[in-house]
C-alpha cells in the first residue's frame, strides 16, 4: 500500500545549541529517525518521508548541514517544503542534488504515489511568520490538478488554512488559504490538505477537503486560551504521521505516531 511519513517543524538549529534555551531539537529529529527505521519492518513498504517546513529555526547554512546529517541515518528517501523559519536559498543551497529541487523559484513539486499524488506547495513569505501562496504556487496548483484529472490528491503545505483555535497560530496560518481551498472545493476527484506550523496533531473539515495538521518532532504550541496565557512552547513528546492509502474507501488514513524507541509490548488476553 502506498505509504509516506510526514515530518514536520523539527527546527534544527547549530550543533550544541537549544531552541529557546530549552528545546534540543536536534536530539529530537535523531529520536524521531532512530524511531522511523525501527519501526519501518513493522509499517511495510514505506515510499519516503515529507518534510512540510520549518526545517531548520534560524536558515543557516550551517543550521541546514547539522539538518543534513542528521536525516543521513533515516533509512528513507525524503523531500521537503520550506517553513516561515526557513530560508528558500538557503535549502535551494543545501539540497541542490535533490531531483525535487527547482534550480529557481519557489520550491514546489509533484510526486506521483499511483493511487494518489502529493503536490507539496511553498508558502513562506519572507520575512513573515504567515504564508501566503505567491501567483506561482497558484499556476503550479492549477496546472497540477488539471494534468492530475480527478486522481486523488493531498495538497502538502507548512502553513494551514484550518484553524486551530489557538488565536497567536491562527493569525500566522496561510492568509490567502480560502483561494487555495476553492481550487481544491472544485476539484472533480477525492482532495486533502496535510500542513505542519502548529506542533500539534489536528484534524478538521473544510467544506469536503479533510485537512490535518503534524505534530512536531521536538516542542509542541502551548494551548492555553486563557485571556493573561502567555506564548509559549510546550516540551510535550514529539510524533511523526504515517500516511497511508487503503483504497478508495476510506482512501488515505493518517495515523501519529510517537517517537517512542521500543514501546513496551504487550499481547491480547
Amino acid at each position: 500500500m502506498p505509504t509516506f511519513i510526514q515530518i514536520s517543524d523539527p527546527h534544527v538549529v547549530p550543533k550544541g545549541q537549544l531552541v529557546c534555551g530549552h528545546s534540543d531539537t536536534a536530539a529530537a529529529l535523531r529520536s524521531a529517525v532512530a524511531a522511523i527505521n525501527a519501526r519501518l519492518p513493522a509499517l511495510g513498504p514505506v515510499d519516503c518521508a515529507i518534510v512540510t517546513g520549518d526545517l531548520t529555526d534560524h536558515g543557516t547554512a550551517e543550521e541546514y548541514a547539522h539538518f543534513i546529517e542528521i536525516m543521513a541515518d533515516l533509512a528513507l528517501p525524503w523531500r521537503a517544503i520550506p517553513g516561515n523559519h526557513d530560508s528558500r536559498e538557503g535549502m535551494r543551497g543545501a539540497f541542490a542534488g535533490q531531483d525535487w529541487m527547482p534550480a529557481r523559484g519557489p520550491v514546489h513539486w509533484l510526486r506521483d504515489f499511483g493511487p494518489f499524488a502529493v503536490i507539496g506547495l511553498d508558502t513562506l513569505l519572507e520575512g513573515a511568520h504567515h504564508g501566503w501562496l505567491a501567483e506561482e504556487g497558484f499556476a503550479f496548483l492549477s496546472q497540477s490538478l488539471a494534468d492530475l484529472g480527478g486522481h486523488p490528491v493531498v495538497v502538502a503545505t507548512h502553513h494551514p488554512w484550518l484553524h486551530c483555535g489557538i488565536p497567536a497560530m491562527d493569525a500566522d496560518n496561510l492568509r490567502n488559504g480560502a483561494a487555495l481551498m476553492d481550487l481544491l472545493e472544485a476539484y472533480p476527484g477525492p482532495a486533502r490538505m496535510i500542513s505542519g506550523h502548529v506542533h500539534r496533531a489536528i484534524t478538521g473539515q473544510i467544506g469536503r477537503v479533510g485537512c490535518m495538521i503534524a505534530p512536531s518532532t521536538a516542542h509542541a504550541v502551548n494551548r492555553d486560551l486563557r485571556a493573561d496565557a502567555v506564548h509559549a512552547l510546550a516540551l510535550e513528546p514529539g510524533a511523526v504521521v504515517l500516511h497511508s492509502w487503503l483504497g478508495t474507501q476510506p482512501g488515505l488514513i493518517s495515523d501519529v505516531l510517537p517517537v517512542t524507541l521500543n514501546p513496551a509490548l504487550w499481547p491480547f488476553d
